[in-house]
Formats: structure tokens, C-alpha cells, sequence
């Protein structure tokens, strides 16, 4: 069988005017990833990116700390939903019950409790369905993106290949979904648990896909440095 490694991105420079790039913490959980391969012993046979500067640059900072590593391609089917896009639109109808949302919103890294409630409040609505706005891709149309990136990466790969595909958090919560078919609130619950470059392993022969192991930060943990251990 063959394997698929989903890495999430490293640490992003959350509560800053822009999110897609990595924080120091970000770059350094990256080089850690990148050594705890090597010493594995894991030979990738192909690297895949979606097209965020987060992504791609947790995979070519990971890949530089190994002796043996293929180009990176990109897919963009692999790239996070638009968050501030669900935020942006979903919003103004919580407003009446949430009066202080649009704050806390806007200074999430100062609430950081408060503003995962409510994001957590507006994903609900948004896989939920029943909150489709024009102009917002819904929860069933960035799950079918995610399955063209996963039916892509399989009609390409070999028996027996290692492949990495570094993604986002959302990429890994709809994969969850199609994989192990987990209700999206389900899937959604495990998301807020995603380690930042943290390893979900799949493995698959021809198009049948199983999860093998989920949210695996072990290279994090043995470092005994708690401050590496972040979820944004």
C-alpha cells in the first residue's frame, strides 16, 4: 500500500494584517518536521502544496532539512477555505444575537476564547447548508475541491509511493469527512485539535483510501518545548 502524509502548515501570524505567512514558531515547527522525516527514514516519492505562501513555505523549509526530496508541485484544491470570507458573510445574520462579535472579530489575537466561539458559531452555519449566501463557496463545494485534489494525487501515484501534501487545517477536516464519512460537525470538533505541522497519515491501494494515523506532533513533543505545540 501506499501512503499520503497530510502535513498542516506551521505556525501562521495570527491577529496580523496578513495571516499567510509563517511566525518564527511557524518556521521553526517546520525545520523540526523536516528533520524528524530524515531521521525517519521516509523517502517521499512526491511533494505536494496547495498555493498559500503558509503552505508552501512550511514545505520548502521541511524539505530543505532532507537529504532526499523531490520538487514541490502545487494543487490548489489542497488550499485552506476562505475563512475571512465565511467571516465576512455569515456575520452580519449573528450580529443580533452576538453584538459584540464584530469586535472580538476584529481583535482576535486580544480574545482569543471569545473568537473561537464565535468562529466555531459561523463554521457551524457554513457546513450546515442552510446559510448559502451568493458569492461564498459552501461547505459542499469546498468538499468536492479537496476530493478532485485526493482523486488527482491517486490516478498519479504508483503502489507502495510515499507522498506528502502540505495543506491547512480545513483541508484535513474535509479529507476526515470523505474518508472516514464523520458528520462535518464531527469532523469539525477533531479540526480544533489540528497541531500546527503536525502528520495524518493515509494510505491507499488504487482508489480505496483509508486513515491510517491522525495528528501525529510527536517531532513537537520529544523538543519538551511547549511553546512549539500551537494550533493556528
Amino acid at each position: 500500500m501506499g501512503s499520503i502524509y497530510l502535513i498542516r502548515h506551521g505556525q501562521a501570524s495570527f491577529g496580523a494584517d496578513d495571516y499567510d505567512v509563517l511566525s518564527p514558531v511557524g518556521v521553526r515547527q517546520a525545520e523540526v518536521l523536516g528533520d524528524h522525516l530524515e531521521q525517519l527514514g521516509i523517502d517521499l516519492d512526491r511533494c505536494v502544496s496547495g498555493s498559500l505562501r503558509r503552505q508552501q513555505h512550511t514545505a520548502n523549509t521541511a524539505l530543505e532539512r532532507m537529504s532526499h526530496a523531490p520538487a514541490l508541485d502545487i494543487d490548489e484544491a489542497f488550499n485552506e477555505f476562505d475563512a475571512d470570507a465565511v467571516i465576512r458573510t455569515l456575520l452580519p445574520d449573528l450580529l443580533p444575537q452576538e453584538p459584540e462579535a464584530l469586535h472580538i472579530l476584529r481583535n482576535g489575537a486580544q480574545n482569543r476564547a471569545e473568537f473561537q466561539r464565535l468562529f466555531a458559531n459561523l463554521i457551524q452555519r457554513w457546513i450546515s447548508g442552510e446559510h448559502d449566501k451568493p458569492g461564498l463557496q459552501s461547505w459542499q463545494a469546498y468538499v468536492e475541491q479537496v476530493a478532485g485534489g485526493l482523486r488527482r494525487l491517486l490516478e498519479q501515484a504508483h503502489s507502495k509511493q510515499n507522498i506528502a501534501v502540505f495543506t491547512s487545517g480545513g483541508t484535513i477536516t474535509a479529507l476526515l469527512h470523505l474518508i472516514t464519512g464523520v458528520a462535518p460537525a464531527k469532523a469539525f470538533e477533531l479540526n480544533w485539535q489540528i497541531v500546527n505541522t503536525s502528520l495524518s497519515q493515509l494510505k491507499f491501494r488504487g482508489n480505496e483510501v483509508s486513515l491510517a494515523s491522525f495528528n501525529s506532533h510527536v517531532h513537537l513533543q520529544l523538543l519538551k518545548a511547549p511553546e512549539l505545540i500551537t494550533y493556528r
